[in-house]
């Protein structure tokens, strides 16, 4: 007979184990989301050309390289970065060295930090930070610039240049000019016209967080 009641109240705990068990509350962590996703790859120390439209159209040099193919796509350079251009007979239109660098989409470059850029004429460019829209062919920047030529130094805000970084032109500048420049120091204090053309504006919006550059007129 006693043998008989502990088979049955074992019988009733393991029921009861079972019904509570099949009862738990299952408990899920929330979802990822996609900007505390790690890189698709990572990159160190590389030395890389990179095409165009099946045309090699630049250089990259620097030591971290991170690739996110999450939606937004984006590179980052969070260690620095060093980029030649090149034209289309593969001579150096101009290089660019920043602390930081980002390329949004693989078509609009963010650089910031010290950011220098040298272009062929021996032009110097030296901002905190500098947009490049690829499809647009604008290189831009609404912080204070600094440029520096064989001839004088330029000094203002709201950037715009054309992507090969010879016809640009200030909204706000102000210059240091050479004794024989004194006499007139507005002349030709503004721009630096390669061309009769204007430096096209962008075909489309960069992303929201960016500032929209204006079109640029004579």
């Amino acid at each position: 007979m006693k043998s008989r009641t502990v088979s049955f109240l074992f019988l009733i705990h393991s029921i009861a184990l079972l019904l509570s068990c099949s009862q738990a509350q299952e408990h899920f962590a929330p979802a990822v989301d996609p900007n505390d996703s790690l890189p698709f790859m990572t990159s160190h120390g590389i030395s890389n050309l990179i095409s165009d439209s099946g045309i090699i159209s630049y250089k990259i040099v620097a030591e971290d390289w991170d690739i996110y193919t999450s939606e937004p796509q984006r590179w980052t350079f969070l260690k620095g970065l060093f980029m030649e251009k090149f034209d289309s007979t593969f001579h150096v239109e101009w290089h660019v060295q920043g602390d930081t660098a980002y390329c949004h989409e693989n078509r609009i470059w963010e650089l910031r930090g010290r950011v220098v850029i040298l272009n062929r004429e021996g032009t110097l460019f030296r901002s905190e930070e500098f947009f490049w829209d690829m499809d647009a062919h604008l290189i831009w920047s609404d912080v204070f610039v600094r440029i520096t030529t064989p001839e004088r130094e330029i000094e203002g805000t709201c950037f715009r240049s054309n992507e090969e970084m010879t016809d640009w032109y200030f909204d706000n500048a102000a210059g240091a000019f050479p004794v024989s420049d004194t006499e007139n120091p507005q002349a030709d204090s503004l721009r630096r016209p390669q061309t009769d053309k204007n430096v096209p504006a962008p075909k489309s919006a960069p992303p929201a967080h960016f500032t929209t550059p204006q079109s640029i007129a004579e």
